[in-house]
């Protein structure tokens, strides 16, 4: 955004700025942690009146800054520098307000270059003035103009999506989960902490000696679990499978074993749990700064996909977004390119899939491709390649072309842009909770939440 100041020989009695601002939670946690204030009553996931609710009210000087940053970058402007302010606080801003902040010149002095300006802020829902008060500012002589989009932007560390997840998946009955071979802390913990948070009552099965260790150079509690001991990997990825075939475990979560070892006798087209479509893997990320979470496939199962294959991914994903509360999802089917070329497999595999969407072969969400990554995520990249679509720019679902893509895309927004990821497999008789060794607690939880809505979806769905 261009901007230019106003200098004082500029200035006239009357004149008036304004700017509106939308407060929200992460505007409050990024100002506790510049400010050092962490009064509980302004972070939006705290009480701090112990009336059982969080406030998420924004700080008093935090409101009072708007002012400044209409001062500062409208009226007078750049150069402006504060002599004196008064406030005077009429009501209270929260967290998701939307704010208008005004400024109006009052009076000039020439001798020293000062000028007064009342100054106010109101919520625009109903008009309620929140602050008042008066201004006294040394004004610009010189005139300047810049770049607003030459600061650098901030990107608050907090996986809020994640976070809604959880909130959302409390309400519902723990699921039974069988998980096989927690015989290290990492998957121990994230199961005995999903158990904590009633995501899932879990069935631990392994070896018992392993198990107890483990739990034990945690200090933690197996009381009450259930335990089978099964000491072979094999053996205990085949008895998961024969609990969910009993009916005893509505969920398998992988632990300490290999991922192909799991997966072998789910895979068994005899005594599996196969149901006709494809098994494929989703990550489910919260990254920062992304106003709704993102789900990318395949990352983990289906190395080279074709056409086929790549069908049962996209209608797969579809399905756990709407298990997560996404609608109406809006799948971007990437390629490197977004235009149709005979010489790139994947953007014709790209549009083909937004073909059959269109003829109801895929159901659920919008299908758009081929999508670079680029204009799959930002609408202003999309709208500079002349991208017009209800995807474009707005994608939900990130589908790859293959199995090292997808890996990378995850791992880039993993370890780049501090994502969570919560990875699952669709596409069996029951959810597969799938983590990494190197997932943390927020990961295997998120994982648990999702496995949990979607497993409360289909089963209302399905016979």
């Amino acid at each position: 955004m261009h901007i230019e100041n106003r200098t004082f020989d500029e200035l006239k009695v009357g004149d008036h700025a304004e700017l509106r601002r939308l407060c929200t939670a992460d505007d409050l946690l990024v100002y506790a942690n510049v400010s050092g204030n962490h009064n509980p009553l302004h972070i939006h996931d705290q009480d701090g009146d112990g009336d059982g609710h969080p406030e998420a009210i924004a700080p008093g000087s935090f409101v009072a800054s708007l002012v400044g940053a209409v001062l500062g970058n409208v009226l007078p402007g750049a150069g402006t520098l504060y002599r004196r302010q008064t406030w005077e606080f009429h009501g209270r801003v929260f967290a998701d307000d939307e704010l208008v902040v005004r400024v109006t010149v009052t009076d000039k002095n020439v001798r020293d270059t000062t000028v007064i300006l009342a100054t106010e802020v109101r919520r625009i829902s109903g008009d309620a003035l929140v602050l008042s008060g008066v201004a006294e500012v040394y004004a610009p002589r010189v005139k300047v103009s810049y770049n607003s989009h030459d600061l650098p932007g901030l990107v608050v560390q907090r996986h809020r999506h994640f976070e809604k997840l959880l909130k959302k998946a409390e309400p519902l009955a723990a699921l039974r989960t069988a998980v096989v071979c927690p015989e290290d802390p990492n998957s121990l913990g994230g199961a005995l902490r999903a158990r904590e948070h009633t995501l899932i009552d879990p069935i631990l099965i392994g070896s018992t000696a392993r198990i107890a260790e483990v739990a034990t150079a945690m200090g933690a509690s197996l009381d009450g679990i259930e335990i089978v001991d099964e000491p072979l990997h094999r053996n205990a990825a085949r008895r998961a499978v024969e609990l969910c075939h009993s009916g005893d475990a509505q969920a398998i979560m992988k632990g300490h074993l290999h991922t192909d070892m799991l997966l072998r006798p789910i895979l068994d087209k005899q005594t599996g749990l196969r149901m006709g479509r494809r098994f494929t893997h989703i990550f489910v990320m919260d990254v920062p700064g992304q106003p709704h979470p993102i789900l990318v496939t395949d990352a983990a199962i289906n190395i080279s996909p074709d056409l086929k294959t790549k069908v049962d991914i996209t209608q797969n994903a579809i399905d756990l977004a709407i298990s997560i509360g996404i609608q109406q999802p809006k799948v971007g089917v990437l390629s490197a390119t977004e235009t149709v070329n005979p010489d790139i497999p994947s953007s014709i595999d790209a549009a083909l899939l937004s073909k059959m969407a269109e003829r109801g072969q895929i159901t659920g969400g919008l299908v758009d491709g081929p999508l670079a990554m680029d204009n799959a995520v930002d609408i202003a990249a999309a709208r500079t390649k002349g991208i017009t679509s209800a995807v474009a720019g707005r994608a939900d679902i990130l589908v790859v072309p293959n199995l090292d893509a997808g890996n990378m895309l995850a791992k880039q927004l993993t370890y780049i842009s501090h994502a969570e990821a919560a990875g699952l497999v669709l596409g069996a008789r029951v959810p597969i909770i799938l983590n990494s060794r190197a997932d943390d607690d927020m990961s295997r939880l998120a994982s648990c939440a999702v496995a949990a809505l979607h497993h409360a979806r289909m089963t209302r769905i399905m016979p």
